[in-house]
């Protein structure tokens, strides 16, 4: 297979052609091996609480996520998917009723707001990072707009305040879904206790993993009993296990630590990167420590003469980095399925141009951090050699 561009000067080095990879072992797995993980999971079965409805391991994590995000009610549940779902039953979405996104988004929002029977309303996300922009609300709202959902992406974090005023100025109830940030902050406060309602994904490859699971959190009576009334149905519908609560509790607990450890590995590669023209980091929220399940970039490099994001993605891949590209956005979408009254470029590039880095090799040592430097410099180079 050869270089299909004629910039590629250096291709035979890259691993995609045949050269050596600088991972040849792989990709770090996920989750790590966690003794702490271990020891609950023998606590479970030796008690035999692993088997219960209704147990110590469930109490235990909800009593945790309030405590560790000033909430008062947590739901626990079987997805972060499903706990936007019950987040927009919670705060009272019906169907014909208006719900806003980001264009660029998990497609599993855009679903349950389809589910309810609702109407997404598209809005841009801002040039820079990867969440909604909020001078660009005014445009697309309307009467019918019930709820807005904001999201965390890709280790940055959404002017999340300044939505919320604008949103409760409206009567809009405001849905935060941190899935993709666990603790991280914003001053003093924890991403997670923003808005009237928020939810956390327990997903295989989540920072906080239980394999699949997720959890909803409020301060609102009303909202956690429209949401927990709709999940049962002679029992809980849309459980999450004792198993699942027991092997969170361990990783709660080192939470903090990792995301340190991951923001420094960020900081650390973003300052390698001063060769890496057409990889461009995003503007971080001031005042803010987030946390990282996938650390992005903007890709520029299939202007001109530079290869698509595809065969950069692919070079990488080959040289065994864990990378991928973004969401495919929803400003394609038909009108029929969603509202798009304005135009949204930011989010069209985002769905072209995102490449997203796996989150557990942020926590490796330094010598593979320098690896994972020497990796992408590799391909930049070989691409674009005079750089």
């Amino acid at each position: 297979m050869q270089p299909a561009n004629k910039k590629v000067e250096h291709a035979q080095t890259l691993a995609l052609y045949g050269g050596t990879p600088v991972f040849p072992e792989g990709a770090p797995s996920w989750p790590s091996a966690d003794p702490g993980v271990g020891e609950v999971l023998r606590a479970a079965w030796s008690d035999g609480s692993w088997g219960t409805y209704h147990g110590v391991w469930i109490e235990r994590l909800c009593d945790a996520l309030c405590q560790s995000h000033h909430r008062r009610f947590v739901l626990p549940c079987s997805s972060g998917t499903y706990a936007v779902e019950a987040a927009l039953r919670g705060v009272g979405v019906e169907e014909k009723d208006e719900v806003i996104l980001a264009a660029y988004d998990f497609p599993g929002n855009f679903r349950a707001i389809e589910q309810m029977g609702a109407r997404p309303v598209l809005v841009d996300i801002a040039e820079d990072h990867w969440s909604i922009d909020p001078e660009r609300l005014d445009a697309v709202y309307s009467s019918d707009v019930r709820a807005i959902i904001i999201s965390h992406l890709h280790g940055t974090l959404a002017p999340i305040s300044e939505i919320e005023e604008w949103a409760h100025a409206r009567g809009v109830a405001v849905i935060e879904d941190a899935c993709q940030v666990p603790g991280a902050k914003i001053g003093n406060r924890i991403v997670g206790s923003f808005g009237d309602v928020s939810v956390l994904s327990f997903g295989g490859s989540k920072l906080l993993t239980a394999g699949r699971g997720g959890a909803l959190l409020t301060d609102r009576e009303d909202i956690y009993q429209r949401a927990k009334i709709f999940g049962h149905r002679g029992n809980d519908a849309f459980p999450l296990s004792q198993l699942q609560a027991a092997v969170l509790l361990p990783q709660l607990e080192v939470l903090d630590e990792f995301n340190l450890r991951r923001a420094q590995a960020v900081t650390y590669l973003l300052k390698s990167g001063g060769n890496w023209t057409n990889l461009h980091a995003p503007v971080h929220l001031e005042n803010a420590q987030s946390s990282y399940y996938k650390l992005g970039w903007l890709y520029s490099g299939d202007t001109g003469e530079g290869p698509s994001r595809e065969l950069f993605l692919q070079a990488l891949q080959a040289e065994g980095l864990a990378i991928d590209s973004g969401f495919r956005g929803f400003s394609k979408r038909s009108e029929r399925r969603c509202r798009r009254s304005v135009a949204l470029p930011f989010s069209e590039k985002a769905a072209d141009s995102t490449i997203l880095l796996h989150h557990p090799i942020l926590l490796a040592d330094q010598s593979i951090l320098d690896k994972v430097a020497e990796a992408i410099s590799k391909v930049h180079a070989a691409f674009w050699p005079n750089v």
